[in-house]
């Protein structure tokens, strides 16, 4: 595989997902396949401290066990979607009655799946979630001679592919799907790498600074805009 096709194949899996998994052995083995699959994953070891996490920051899956210690995950779902989250949620659990399905379901959950699973069965679920969750959002989104394309993870300029890096893919739909929305470099930290890397703001100047070399115009502004003191934001143009 080239450089080109590792790159799509990279970005075209990347996600942010939190594993609330107090099992040791479970938690590894699916937190290393993940990882495996280009997922950036966030790791919480009892209900407490995955539901604080799943409150304060973003993530596009949830992977909840459903007996865990301090607060259980029909807790957790309920709590997060009464709360407004949107992100799929996949639930793992020992339980294979019925009755404890549908709790779920009721609460929010988007899958189940019982355990002892097969990895590949795991991830061919993430996926799923992924790829639904993808498909109602927008399909392109556009500006000036520029077209990012989510689903198929693509940008071209003038009709001309643009290799954007799965970090720089991220940053720009993410901001794109908020227009006009202004950002600190925080927030954009939380949002595109993992909650509590040693990543510093740093990451976000570069990135947005690599991204106007591949797709800005010489003497016209920028796609993102830099609103100073304070953060970043996508505008959209006035017609």
């Amino acid at each position: 595989m080239g450089i080109l096709g590792f790159l799509r194949y990279w970005c075209r899996h990347l996600a942010k997902i939190l594993l609330i998994e107090d099992d040791p052995a479970v938690r590894k083995l699916v937190s290393d396949w993940l990882e495996f699959e280009h997922h950036v994953v966030e790791i919480a070891e009892d209900g407490a401290e995955g539901s604080y996490k799943s409150l304060t920051f973003q993530y596009d899956l949830l992977v909840i066990d459903i007996d865990l210690p301090k607060k259980n995950g029909f807790e957790i779902c309920e709590e997060y979607r009464s709360r407004g989250g949107e992100s799929a949620i996949l639930m793992l659990t020992g339980r294979d009655r019925i009755e404890n399905k549908e709790q779920g379901f009721s609460l929010g959950a988007d899958d189940y799946l019982t355990k002892p699973f097969h990895i590949k069965e795991l991830s061919a679920r993430v996926k799923a979630l992924l790829r639904r969750s993808r498909s109602v959002t927008q399909k392109e989104f556009t500006w000036r001679d520029v077209l990012i394309d989510p689903t198929s993870f693509s940008a071209t300029k003038a009709g001309l592919e643009v290799k954007l890096l799965p970090k720089e893919f991220a940053l720009l739909e993410f901001l794109m799907k908020n227009p006009n929305q202004v950002f600190t470099a925080e927030a954009l930290l939380n949002r595109i790498w993992a909650s509590e890397s040693d990543t510093t703001t740093e990451a976000i100047t570069t990135c947005v600074s690599r991204i106007r070399k591949k797709l800005d115009t010489s003497g016209q502004t920028s796609i993102i805009r830099t609103v100073h003191g304070v953060g970043y934001k996508f505008e959209v143009e006035k017609v």
